[in-house]
C-alpha cells in the first residue's frame, strides 16, 4: 500500500481543518482535500461581484465560535500568530415589525432590558430572568458540547445535578416557542425572540429546540455578532496555513466520490478524477451523511446507520441576495436612522410559526415573514471601498417549486425583488440607485456552489430531538466514530450541528488522539509540542 499521510480529510471546512490542525501540532501528517477552489466550506469571503469587495458567502458571525478553546485559549496560536482580531458590534440587533414598529438590542444590558419595557413591564422582567436562569446553566451545556458522546457524562445527568436542572431538562425538550410564548406576553418581545431563536434555519415549534430561545440571545447580549476583521475567510486560510507549517498539505479542486474499504477498514479515499490517496492511520470525513451512504459497496453500513441516514431531515435551505452599495440599510425610526450589522425584519410570532410549517411541508414562501440583513463593512469597513458596503440578505425558502427547479431563475429574481421592496417599508433611502452590483441565489445555487449544503441548507440538519446530541447523526454513531473502522466523521452532521463553533472539529480531534494513544489534554491546549511530536513523524503506533 502507497501510504500518502498519516491522515486524509475529506473536506476543508472549519470543523474538518480544525480537526486537522490538532492532528498535525500532534505531529501527524494531514492531507485535506476540498471539492471547491479554495478551503473553508460555509466558512469562506470572497470576491463575488467585484474586486475589492469581501462578501462572506455563508456565515459571518462567530459568536460562539469566540467562546470554543480553539480560539478562547488560543490553542493553535492563530489567533496572536495569523492576527486574527474580532469586532463585536455595538447595536447588537435591530428589527423592523410588521407594523412600522422596531426593536434595537444594544450591549448595555439594561437598555436592552429597557427595549423590552417598551412593550411590557414583565417582559423587561422576563428577560433579565431569561439572562440570569441561562447563566447558571450554560457551563453544563459548554461542557456537554465540548464533551464527545461516550467519553463523558451525558447532558441530562449533568443536568440532573444542578438545582435547576431539572427545569432545563424540561425546557431543552420544550420548542422554542413553548418557551417562548410562556415567558412573555407582548408580541413584540415574541416576535424579536422568534428572529434571533430562527437565525439557525430552524423551525420554532419542533420539539427540542427550547434551548434555541434563551442560549442565542443570551451569547449576542454577552458579546455581540462577533465579526472576524477581514471576514470569515481568514479562519479558514489560517488554519490551512497552520497544517501547512506542520508538514501537511491542503489540496483543492479535489472532489472525493468514494472512500476506499480494504478488510473493513476505510484506508483512503478516490477523487472523482479517479486519484487515490491513502491514508496510513485514518480518514477523517466531514461530507455530508446522506452523501457518505453511497461512497462504499452496498452492505457496508450497518442497518440502523443506513435507517437513519434515510429519515435523515436536512433541514431548511437558504435564499441569499448579494448587494454592493454606496451607503448601509439604514432603518427609520422615531429617533432617527438606525444601523447594525445584524438587522433584519420579522413578523408577528403567528407568521413566524406559519413560516416553519409551510417550509417544512414544501411550500414556497411568497410572503415576507423572516429576513437576516448583514452589513459587515459597518464594523469593518476594510471589506469594501471606503464609504462601500457589503450586504447579505439571508432567508429561508423551499428547495423545489411547485413547477420544478427549470422556474427557478426566474422565481428567485421575482421573489428577490418583493423581498427588496418590503425592506424599503423600514430602510426606504436603500435603492436600486445606490447598488453597484448584485447577485440572488435560490437554493439550488447554493447547492450548486457547495454539493454538502444539500438542497442549499446551511446548518447540516434539523435540530429537533430526533437529531440532537445522541442522535446526531445517528443513535449509536455520535462519538465521531464511524462503522468502518479508520473513519472518523465531523462537520454539520455531527453534534452539535451547523454554525460556526468549531465544536464538531475538536471534539473529533479528541477521539482521535484518543484512539491513537495519546492524552487529548497534551494537544488540546494552548501552546506547541505534544506527545505525537516526538518520536516518528507518524506519531506513535496505534
Amino acid at each position: 500500500m502507497v501510504e500518502d499521510a498519516d491522515v486524509v480529510v475529506a473536506g476543508a471546512g472549519h470543523n474538518s481543518l480544525i480537526t486537522a490542525c490538532y492532528l498535525a501540532k500532534a505531529g501527524y501528517r494531514c492531507l485535506v482535500l476540498e471539492a471547491n477552489p479554495i478551503p473553508g466550506g460555509g466558512a469562506v469571503t470572497e470576491e463575488l461581484l467585484a474586486p475589492g469587495y469581501a462578501i462572506d458567502t455563508c456565515a459571518t458571525g462567530h459568536t460562539l465560535l469566540c467562546t470554543n478553546p480553539v480560539l478562547a485559549d488560543d490553542e493553535l496560536g492563530i489567533v496572536a500568530g495569523d492576527d486574527l482580531a474580532y469586532v463585536d458590534p455595538d447595536p447588537v440587533a435591530h428589527v423592523a415589525f410588521p407594523d412600522g414598529g422596531h426593536f434595537t438590542m444594544t450591549l448595555d444590558r439594561e437598555q436592552t432590558v429597557a427595549e423590552f419595557g417598551r412593550f411590557s413591564a414583565a417582559d423587561a422582567r422576563a428577560y433579565e430572568r431569561l439572562l440570569d436562569d441561562y447563566a447558571e446553566v450554560a457551563p453544563i451545556f459548554a461542557r456537554a458540547q465540548h464533551t464527545p458522546s461516550g467519553m463523558g457524562p451525558p447532558l441530562d445527568q449533568l443536568l440532573a445535578e444542578h438545582p435547576k436542572g431539572r427545569v432545563w431538562q424540561r425546557r431543552r425538550m420544550l420548542s422554542a416557542w413553548d418557551v417562548i410564548r410562556t415567558e412573555f406576553e407582548s408580541k413584540e418581545a415574541r416576535s424579536f425572540l422568534m428572529w434571533m431563536a430562527f437565525q439557525t434555519f430552524q423551525a420554532l415549534d419542533v420539539p427540542g429546540t427550547g434551548v434555541l430561545a434563551s442560549s442565542i440571545v443570551a451569547g449576542r447580549q454577552r458579546r455581540s455578532w462577533s465579526v472576524l476583521r477581514g471576514g470569515t475567510g481568514r479562519l479558514t486560510q489560517a488554519l490551512a496555513a497552520y497544517i501547512e507549517r506542520h508538514g501537511g498539505e491542503v489540496r483543492c479542486n479535489q472532489p472525493v466520490r468514494r472512500l476506499l474499504v480494504d478488510g473493513g477498514r476505510c484506508t483512503g479515499v478516490e477523487t472523482e478524477s479517479g486519484e487515490q490517496f491513502r491514508a496510513s492511520r485514518a480518514v477523517v470525513s466531514t461530507i455530508h451523511v446522506v452523501h457518505l451512504m453511497d461512497m462504499v459497496p452496498p452492505g457496508t453500513w450497518p442497518e440502523e446507520l443506513e435507517y437513519a441516514v434515510r429519515t435523515y431531515d436536512v433541514g431548511i435551505p437558504g435564499f441569499g441576495i448579494y448587494i454592493l452599495s454606496d451607503l448601509p440599510p439604514e432603518f427609520a425610526t422615531p429617533a432617527g436612522p438606525v444601523t447594525a450589522v445584524s438587522a433584519g425584519t420579522v413578523g408577528w410570532p403567528e407568521d413566524v410559526l406559519k413560516l416553519g410549517f409551510d417550509l417544512r411541508h414544501g411550500r414556497f414562501v411568497d410572503e415576507v415573514p423572516w429576513l437576516l440583513v448583514a452589513t459587515p463593512t459597518l464594523a469593518d469597513p476594510g471589506r469594501a471601498p471606503q464609504g462601500h458596503h457589503t450586504v447579505k440578505i439571508l432567508s429561508p425558502q423551499v428547495y423545489d417549486l411547485p413547477a420544478g427547479p427549470a422556474g427557478w431563475p426566474e422565481a428567485k429574481e421575482a421573489h428577490a425583488k418583493r423581498q427588496l421592496e418590503y425592506l424599503r417599508r423600514f430602510t426606504p433611502g436603500f435603492t436600486d440607485e445606490h447598488f453597484l452590483a448584485s447577485l440572488v441565489k435560490a437554493p439550488p445555487d447554493i447547492e450548486a456552489t457547495n454539493r454538502h449544503m444539500v438542497h442549499g441548507t446551511f446548518h447540516g440538519g434539523d435540530r429537533g430531538v430526533a437529531q440532537s446530541g445522541p442522535g446526531r447523526p445517528a443513535p449509536g454513531w455520535a462519538g465521531h466514530r464511524m462503522p468502518l473502522e479508520g473513519l472518523y466523521q465531523t462537520g454539520a452532521t455531527t453534534n452539535p450541528g451547523g454554525s460556526i463553533t468549531g465544536v464538531p472539529g475538536r471534539n473529533a480531534a479528541r477521539v482521535i488522539l484518543t484512539d491513537f494513544g495519546i492524552d487529548p489534554a497534551t494537544v488540546l491546549c494552548a501552546g506547541g509540542g505534544s506527545a505525537g511530536a516526538a518520536g516518528s513523524p507518524q506519531g506513535p503506533a496505534a
